[in-house]
């Protein structure tokens, strides 16, 4: 991963150089803004005049941090140009494409905002509506997740399937959002904090957030309709998420306890086996048919078989569970303030 370094002896027109702003790259800024994109090559010009427009009026310090993802159309040699320009617009340029979680996790791993702020680069999310995601934060949330509420998507069925992927997240996760794919969203660096992406679990965060009691709240957006490039929406994306789906209820649930789910199956298993053993021996007994004649023998130790293993794979990942956290000092708790210490 090759972030692209910026000037540092560019003269700023009052005699001054950018090197006398070096001093303060490692302070901490008030906002990040995150902008994962692949061959949007027309559209960030734009984007980035919007975003100035906006992020100028706020008084606030801020980066404008773009992640190329493997494009293979000029939107590389544009953040190149932009970042020459700009002294805020940092680019890091992925060495191929990782998918958007993957580019988004980069971004939030080299940002220095408090407050961080994910968007799509292809217009469709509007930088006027970063204030009122900063406006929800001030009131005391953790997260503020973009809602939009009048869609411009041209595909129909995307609009309904995301309603029903909306549906099954908030009854899996008890996180009840409108728009959980919606990318503009405002992030507490704190929240952001630790957290590793996996898949398309981008979309889940707020749901990964819930696990450590963060406050989230909704904000209805803008949403307009695309003009430049071509949608990466599609079927094999939608199985992707089911997938993630999963992994996220099992670690709200049972991250810290495997062996509640493992050993839960393989006790199940093993009771349906004692079932099918114990009719076996109703069956030689009542019926007088030995136990090799009967086919139920086979589905009786196929059954301890498989009760047995999740029994033991329960234990292991109980182990490994407990070997991950003290390992690397990670709580099982998360703490939201704390005086006199």
């Amino acid at each position: 991963m090759n972030a692209l370094p910026t000037t540092t002896m560019r003269s700023n027109g009052n005699g001054s150089t950018a090197a006398s702003a070096s001093a303060v790259t490692d302070a901490a800024l008030d906002l990040s803004i995150i902008v994962p994109l692949l061959n949007e090559e027309e559209s960030l010009v734009p984007l980035y005049d919007q975003l100035i427009a906006v992020l100028s009026r706020l008084g606030k310090t801020f980066e404008i941090i773009f992640v190329n993802d493997g494009s293979s159309d000029g939107s590389y040699t544009v953040l190149c140009r932009l970042a020459d320009a700009d002294p805020k617009v940092k680019v890091i340029n992925l060495r191929r494409n990782f998918g958007q979680t993957a580019a988004m996790s980069a971004g939030f791993d080299h940002a220095r905002g408090q407050i961080i702020i994910p968007m799509d680069a292809d217009l469709q999310n509007d930088p006027i509506d970063i204030p009122l995601l900063l406006e929800k934060l001030a009131e005391g949330y953790d997260v503020a997740s973009g809602w939009r509420k009048e869609r411009k998507d041209k595909e129909v069925m995307r609009i309904y399937t995301s309603r029903l992927a909306n549906w099954l997240i908030g009854r899996l996760t008890g996180v009840k959002l409108h728009d959980a794919g919606c990318s503009l969203k405002a992030y507490r660096a704190e929240i952001l904090r630790g957290t590793r992406l996996y898949g398309e679990m981008h979309r889940f965060i707020p749901a990964l957030a819930n696990l450590m009691g963060a406050r989230i709240c909704e904000v209805p957006v803008t949403h307009h309709p695309r003009e430049f490039g071509q949608s990466k929406y599609g079927f094999k994306r939608i199985l992707k998420v089911l997938l993630d789906l999963i992994t996220v209820k099992f670690l709200a649930d049972f991250s810290t306890k495997p062996f509640y789910v493992f050993g839960g199956i393989g006790l199940t298993l093993f009771t349906l086996a004692t079932l099918a053993g114990a009719e076996t021996l109703w069956e030689r007994y009542t019926y007088h048919t030995f136990v090799h004649n009967n086919p139920v023998i086979f589905i009786a130790v196929f059954l301890g078989t498989l009760g047995v293993n999740f029994i033991v794979m329960g234990l292991l990942a109980e182990l490994i569970v407990r070997t991950y956290h003290e390992s690397r000092g990670k709580p099982t708790y998360h703490i939201r303030d704390l005086k006199n210490f």
